[in-house]
């Protein structure tokens, strides 16, 4: 089962970290350099927040239906992985993502894999039922909340590292590939750079329940 090459996405042109707001997006208050992200759903965008604006607006768990208005929802902090259903090379290879690392998003009805690259992230939506076949064998996969997290995966010559983690780490490695890409493959400024994030990713994750 392959997928298809997709589109250039906008939404994540740079990196959040590196553009160190300094006031809530959504208030005017100011913020420390660590603060909260709101998502913007109807603009797929991030919204810097303070912590009073952050916990005004609501969570929706994964597989829950949506009601009211949902187009801000704040970015959960939790990063997860399941050491007990690892995903293997055959899974990895079975999207027919051409990439060592990419993210994948569930908007809507339809989750969509993220391949970030110097000229920015290529998006590109999944066969329907593919990811549902996937998480029958990886419940991790399912338990990502829509819009504000993400599935990001890294594979490598002794398998495929996969966690859950919150959207804005998204923005921070996109933001780190177009940075530090030179060459054809990346270079191994970007590979160092894309390294210390998923050890830091690594560092951050607990174990899925």
């Amino acid at each position: 089962m392959s997928v298809g090459t997709g589109s250039t996405h906008p939404a994540f042109a740079r990196d959040r970290r590196s553009a160190r707001q300094e006031r809530c997006e959504l208030c005017g208050t100011p913020v420390a350099a660590r603060h909260g992200h709101v998502a913007d759903t109807g603009r797929r965008g991030l919204l810097c927040a303070c912590r009073a604006c952050f916990l005004l607006f609501p969570r929706r768990p994964a597989g829950e239906a949506q009601t009211g208005d949902a187009r801000y929802r704040a970015v959960p902090e939790r990063y997860l992985w399941d050491p007990r259903r690892p995903i293997g090379r055959l899974h990895w290879c079975g999207l027919g993502i051409p990439a060592r690392f990419a993210f994948f998003l569930h908007r809507g009805s339809r989750v969509t894999a993220f391949q970030p690259g110097p000229a920015g992230v290529a998006e590109t939506p999944l066969p329907h039922g593919l990811w549902a076949e996937l998480a029958t064998a990886h419940p991790l996969l399912a338990t990502a909340e829509p819009d504000v997290e993400a599935i990001v995966v890294r594979g490598g010559e002794r398998g495929t590292d996969c966690f859950l983690v919150p959207v804005d780490v998204c923005y921070r490695l996109a933001g780190v590939v177009r940075r530090y890409w030179t060459g054809g493959d990346g270079g191994p400024e970007m590979h160092e750079r894309v390294g210390e994030l998923f050890a830091e990713i690594e560092q951050r994750a607990r174990p899925m329940r």
